[in-house]
């Protein structure tokens, strides 16, 4: 049996992000849920609400033999606008905020190195704004939402990067 570790990003809507994430050889499993936040057991109606503090957000369940924790922060960096501020294009609100949850120290590391690497390279003419915290507890989004893209055939997200 293959050794997984879970990984946890926010980017913004959370169907477009679990396409993508989907496509990449190495991840075994991709759920969306809501994590960040202070209320327990959200439902997606008190997200949007903005008044949980919880985050729209994927966990990624991935094979580090297959794929490395840099790799998917790669993925993560150049799927969305990290610059932004609560919100991700024309969605608006701290649920849409850039963020990673760690759930290791190496991670957290990794994160902090990809994050400033970013920075320097000035790439993207604005300060990364994009939080680096410790995991915490992730709540699944009702099942409507899981698959959400694949479900109703539209796959632009994944496609607009190249991994479809």
């Amino acid at each position: 049996m293959a050794k997984t570790e879970q990984a946890t990003f926010a980017a913004g809507c959370f169907w477009g992000v679990e396409t993508t994430f989907r496509k990449v050889p190495g991840v075994i499993d991709v759920a969306v849920g809501y994590t960040g936040g202070d209320k327990p057991e959200p439902t997606y109606e008190q997200v949007c609400s903005s008044e949980t503090g919880h985050a729209e957000a994927v966990i990624v369940d991935f094979d580090p033999d297959q794929v490395s924790y840099e790799r998917l922060l790669d993925v993560f960096f150049t799927t969305h606008d990290p610059t932004q501020v609560n919100r991700q294009g024309p969605d608006i609100g701290t649920q849409y905020r850039s963020a990673i949850f760690t759930h290791s120290e190496a991670q957290a590391q990794a994160a902090e190195a990809a994050k400033r690497a970013l920075d320097e390279s000035g790439t993207l003419g604005r300060p990364v704004a994009t939080e680096i915290l410790p995991a915490d507890r992730f709540w699944r989004a009702e099942e409507y939402h899981q698959r959400y893209e694949e479900r109703r055939g539209a796959h632009g997200f994944a496609r607009l990067f190249g991994l479809t």
